[in-house]
C-alpha cells in the first residue's frame, strides 16, 4: 500500500513551522510598508519571492504529500540560486539610491513594471497549476525510475506546455527582474535559466521516454515546452 502521508521522522517540524512563520512575518511587513520604500519594485521583488517560495511548499504538502520535505520550501537550492537572488536584490537597491528611482513609477517604466508583474503572475500560476495537476506525479528532483503512482500527466496546462513548471519558472524569474527594472539581471537570468532548462529538459525527458515510450514521444509531438527555441 502507498503511504499516504510522508514519514514526520524525516522532516524537521520546528524548521517547517519556523521558515513558515518567518516568510509570512516578511511578506506581511512588506505589504503593509510598501509604500514606505522610496523604489517599490523592492519590496515587490521581495514579496514575489517569498510567496513563491512559500507556494512550493504548501502545495506540495497539499497535493503531494509522500513527497514533502523540510527543503520543499527550495530556500537551499544551491549556491547558484543564492547568488542570483543576492545579485538581483543588489541591483534592485543601486537602481533605488544610485539612479535615484521614485517610489512612484510614470510613463513608459510604469509600462515595463506592468509587463513584468504580468509575466511574473503568469510565471507563477503555470508553475502552481503544474504542480497541483502533476500532484503524485511532480518531484522537485528529477526522477531516474518510475514509481508506482509516476503517471504521464497531459491535461491542464499539460496542454500548453508540456514542462509548465520549467515554464513557469523560467517567465516568472525573468518578469520579477523586469518588474524592478533590473535589466542585467533580467538579461543573465534569460542566459542562465535558458541553458539550464535546455540540459535539464533533455535530461528528464530521456527518463520520460524510457517510463511511458510512445506515449510520451506522441505528447512531446503534440505540445511545445513554451521557451524559446527549445523544442
Amino acid at each position: 500500500m502507498n503511504k499516504l502521508h510522508p514519514d514526520i521522522t524525516q522532516n524537521d517540524l520546528p524548521e517547517i513551522s519556523l521558515t513558515a512563520l518567518i516568510l509570512g512575518i516578511v511578506i506581511g511587513l512588506l505589504v503593509t510598508n510598501m509604500y514606505n520604500f522610496k523604489f517599490i519594485g523592492l519590496p515587490l521583488n521581495l514579496m514575489f519571492l517569498c510567496i513563491f517560495h512559500f507556494l512550493e511548499f504548501y502545495i506540495t504538502a497539499k497535493y503531494n504529500p509522500t513527497q514533502v520535505t523540510t527543503n520543499s520550501y527550495i530556500l537551499r537550492n544551491g549556491n547558484e540560486y543564492t547568488a542570483a537572488t543576492l545579485f538581483s536584490l543588489a541591483e534592485c537597491t543601486l537602481n533605488t539610491y544610485l539612479i535615484n528611482r521614485n517610489r512612484i513609477i510614470t510613463g513608459k517604466l510604469q509600462i515595463v513594471m506592468v509587463f513584468g508583474l504580468i509575466m511574473v503572475i503568469i510565471g507563477q500560476t503555470f508553475r502552481s497549476l503544474a504542480m497541483i495537476t502533476c500532484g503524485r506525479s511532480f518531484n522537485h528532483i528529477v526522477q531516474q525510475t518510475k514509481k508506482d503512482d509516476h503517471s504521464l500527466v497531459t491535461n491542464g496546462v499539460y496542454k500548453i506546455s508540456r514542462h509548465p513548471s520549467y515554464f513557469g519558472f523560467f517567465y516568472w524569474s525573468i518578469g520579477s527582474q523586469i518588474l524592478c527594472l533590473n535589466y542585467v539581471s533580467a538579461f543573465i537570468f534569460t542566459i542562465v535559466l535558458w541553458r539550464f532548462f535546455y540540459y535539464r529538459i533533455q535530461t528528464e525527458e530521456k527518463h520520460l521516454l524510457k517510463f511511458f515510450g510512445k506515449n510520451y514521444s506522441d505528447f512531446k509531438q503534440r505540445v511545445g515546452v513554451g521557451i524559446p527555441f527549445i523544442h
